[in-house]
């Protein structure tokens, strides 16, 4: 006789492994400022306050290499990445043409499901802002721009920009709060989430273009602003996070 089938409940999102944990961890890290721009990354006081091997720690390190958020400086290892306003000029021009694309696309082929998820995004956007740790707002805001590459059918652009993650979460955690912002940055991605489902291809591509204009705009003061000390990048980012 046939045995009964069992219905499995489908995976949503795999487990993270330990060297995932690391990644996240150590990212995280870079991002909210506990590790200056250029301040070494010394192996040993790492796996003692992670309790991780050596071999997970210098895989992380290679990993967030790729990011771009960790260099190799010769006879000094690795250390925290700078960024320079000409990195993210660039960084910005690549967000600008590839997510215009996208949330024209999207707003032109979107599906009707497509509507409450991205509402939803939004709001968990929305209801990051006043935690106290940045991830949970990079986190969110990551998830609302996945949506758009993926319903607009642009995987491989979102590729990109997932290689870039690292760097654009720097940015966003230099910009998003920033005081002297004409529009908030929240206001600015309510206009493209509402522009999307108007289904309105050209004003969502403007509503990307402004938001990113104003951000670059915004990191271009802290970045081009003449520092007193090399640490002092890291000294503003402190402040905007905690002020």
């Amino acid at each position: 006789m046939d045995s009964p089938q069992t219905t499995l409940r489908k995976i949503e999102k795999a487990p993270q492994t330990l060297r995932d944990i690391v990644q996240d961890r150590m990212r995280e890290a870079i991002i909210d400022g506990h590790f200056a721009p250029g301040e070494r990354l010394v192996e040993r006081p790492l796996c003692d306050q992670l309790g991780v091997s050596r071999t997970v720690v210098r895989e992380t390190i290679r990993y967030l290499e790729a990011e771009g958020l960790v260099e190799i400086i010769p006879n000094r290892g690795p250390v925290v990445a700078r960024l320079s306003w000409d990195q993210a000029q660039q960084i910005y021009e690549v967000r600008r043409q590839l997510e215009g694309s996208a949330a024209a696309a999207c707003a032109e082929i979107q599906k009707p499901e497509f509507a409450p998820g991205l509402s939803r995004a939004l709001a968990a956007v929305e209801a990051s802002m006043s935690d106290t740790e940045w991830s949970s707002l990079l986190q969110a805001t990551t998830e609302f721009y996945q949506l758009i590459f993926l319903q607009a059918g642009h995987s491989i652009a979102w590729e990109i920009v997932q290689r870039l993650n690292g760097r654009i979460s720097r940015l966003r955690a230099l910009t998003i709060a920033a005081k002297d912002r004409e529009i908030s940055g929240m206001s600015h991605m309510a206009a493209i989430h509402d522009a999307i489902l108007s289904r309105n291809p050209e004003a969502a591509r403007r509503s990307i273009e402004a938001h990113i204009t104003d951000a670059a705009a915004t990191a271009e003061r802290f970045l081009k602003e003449p520092k007193k000390d090399p640490n002092d990048t890291y000294l503003l980012e402190r402040d905007i996070h905690h002020g």
